[in-house]
């Protein structure tokens, strides 16, 4: 939620700290009497743990079993269910295990359950219900949680005030932070935006708070690579923040850093840099000096994509001297400089530079300072296999994502990140020849993205591609045309008939139909695709002729006998043509990998 979880990074939920406010303590008076703030407390229930100093009370050791006076049958005490509550939150301030907590947990919301008067909803029992599912997020479990905060969003009635607007909002922030720790980014987002639809109705448009909002639910649109829906939250969370605070306030610099990201994802280099820019100049007048490094190694990425590479140098080194300064030389961020110079290096053609500074990168990731994050060692690892890549040293390459992968294979919420480091593998696998290990890792990641919810996303659709190939390889034609065939459904609709990753995935099907023998089916896509190229791409690409050609030799073939011999695959997809080098050439924007 808005201010606890990072979207992209969730943090590890192992120790259980869970707060439940003091002043909020379930009664079973009636809803009106319960006194809340406003629609959205500053930390609402989260996955996420947060710290509670127990009171010197609370240190008294509690009874090992639940008192006999618990049983089911007393559920319908009314008193019960607070004293319960309150137990399941003396035993998590007490650090006994959360095994008690949640016992006392289930038996409070029962309790609620039970004694609710018909027809009326009880904030006491969605808030035990919210209690519950974040000692359940705290232990891993969050496919149990799920079920109980759906439960928990169906208490409350939003048209009987604040307080249960409270709830709501809550409620639905709280799902989607365990959506996300599931990996399945779309109902995460759809519950963000649900709860969001809540907040604004009980608070306005303009209130800072829908503000904070909108930001924390543009982080997982990036997260998404929904980067419009993300562009149009972050302009109006600026806005938001415009309104409510000083100029050149450290809201604002937070909002535009995340503009120049979607900015940046989408192309529009100069727009990105103006938004770092001005960041910058707001983190100066606050006094940020790391919040100020952090916005020149960004400005660094945006000049290095503009191919102004004396500038980015100077970017970079900025970054780095206040970093070594203020964090010591064998800081994460230190390294993180080292990779971006590694890159510049090698896009400049200085490979004995580039080679050197991704060494002094993997130095600092291989001896981690005690604060270190699996997470920012992984996306160090990653991006350095990325420079290993470019150099042809894919052996280098996949050992470093097989350490990034193990890194973050225990970790919640990284499914997407694991499922892009197994698709990268996949290609490293491919380019050297171990073709049954690229297919079982693209088998894996498109596994991942599927159950993520990415199965409409372009990214989905090349990976689709690639594993389509593999199986090529493997002569697996049958299951290669079907993911080409889903490949193909997927790029028309994401990137348009016309993109370059659509037109590879022509080719290919059109290869494979005519390897299974369905030479019309051969035909007609090659037919399209020249077409294309004729009306609307120019006919100056070296593909043409090729295509031109193959569409010529099965035109003189289709009138043969039906018995005619198939070609070899390795003359249909051959691995030396023109077309075949390019794309290995390519790169997956944002992802490092090639297709």
């Amino acid at each position: 939620m808005p201010g606890l979880v990072s979207v992209k990074t969730p943090q590890d939920a192992a120790p259980l700290r869970i707060s439940v406010p003091e002043a909020q303590t379930p009664q079973r008076s009636d809803s009106s009497n319960v006194k809340t703030p406003s629609p959205l407390p500053k930390k609402p229930p989260s996955p996420s743990p947060s710290r509670v100093k127990p009171s010197p009370d609370r240190k008294k050791k509690l009874p090992d079993s639940p008192n006999p006076a618990l049983s089911e049958a007393s559920l319908d005490n009314p008193d019960l269910g607070p004293f319960l509550l309150k137990l399941a939150r003396d035993t998590i301030a007490s650090g006994e295990g959360p095994a008690k907590a949640l016992d006392y947990a289930i038996r409070a919301s029962k309790s609620f359950e039970r004694c609710a008067v018909e027809g009326e909803p009880s904030l006491d029992l969605a808030m035990s219900l919210h209690v519950l599912a974040a000692i359940y997020c705290s232990l891993g479990r969050f496919e149990e949680a799920v079920p109980v905060l759906e439960r928990a969003i169906q208490v409350p009635d939003v048209s009987r005030g604040a307080d249960h607007a409270l709830a709501a909002f809550s409620g639905y922030m709280q799902l989607g932070d365990t959506f996300s720790m599931l990996g399945q980014v779309d109902k995460s987002i759809s519950s963000y935006d649900e709860g969001l639809k809540i907040q604004i109705e009980a608070l306005g448009e303009t209130d800072p708070r829908v503000g904070e909002t909108c930001r924390y639910l543009a982080e997982a649109n990036v997260q998404a690579m929904q980067f419009d829906k993300a562009e149009e939250l972050c302009k109006k969370t600026l806005e938001i923040h415009r309104a409510h605070s000083e100029p050149a306030s450290l809201e604002e610099a937070a909002d535009r850093r995340l503009i120049a990201l979607v900015c940046e994802a989408k192309g529009d280099y100069e727009s990105a840099l103006e938004h770092l820019v001005l960041a910058s100049m707001a983190m100066i007048a606050n006094g940020q000096d790391n919040e100020v490094a952090s916005i020149d190694v960004s400005i660094g990425n945006i000049y290095m994509s503009l191919c102004r590479f004396d500038e980015a140098i100077f970017s970079y080194q900025k970054a780095l001297t206040v970093f070594k300064s203020s964090k010591g030389e064998n800081h994460p961020s230190v390294a993180s400089v080292f990779v971006r110079l590694a890159d510049l290096y090698h896009r400049t053609g200085k490979l004995r530079e580039s080679k050197s500074y991704c060494e002094n990168a993997l130095r600092i990731y291989s001896k981690p300072v005690p604060g270190t994050t699996p997470e920012e060692i992984a996306n160090g690892l990653t991006e350095v296999s990325a420079i290993f890549e470019s150099v042809d040293e894919p052996e280098e390459a996949l050992k470093l994502l097989q350490k990034a992968m193990k890194l973050l294979e225990d970790k919640p919420g990284q499914q997407g990140t694991i499922a892009g480091i197994e698709a990268r593998m996949g290609v490293m696998f491919y380019m050297i020849g171990r073709y049954e290990e690229a297919r079982n890792s693209f088998e894996s990641a498109v596994a991942k993205l599927r159950a993520s919810g990415e199965r409409k996303s372009a990214f989905f659709g090349v990976v689709l591609n690639q594993m389509g190939l593999a199986c090529v390889q493997l002569f697996k034609i049958d299951e290669a045309a079907e993911l080409f065939e889903e490949a193909r459904a997927i790029l028309e609709q994401e990137c348009g008939p016309c993109h370059q990753d659509t037109l590879g995935v022509y080719s290919n099907l059109a290869a494979t139909y005519d390897a299974m023998g369905r030479v019309g089916d051969a035909i007609e896509i090659l037919e399209y695709v020249l077409k294309l190229r004729e009306e609307k791409l120019g006919i100056a690409n070296p593909d043409f002729e090729d295509e031109k050609r193959r569409l010529a030799e099965l035109l003189k073939e289709a009138g043969k006998t039906r018995d005619r011999k198939a070609k070899s695959l390795e003359n249909l997809i051959d691995p030396s043509s023109k077309r075949t080098r390019k794309e290995g050439a390519k790169r997956w924007p944002g992802l490092g990998f090639r297709i």
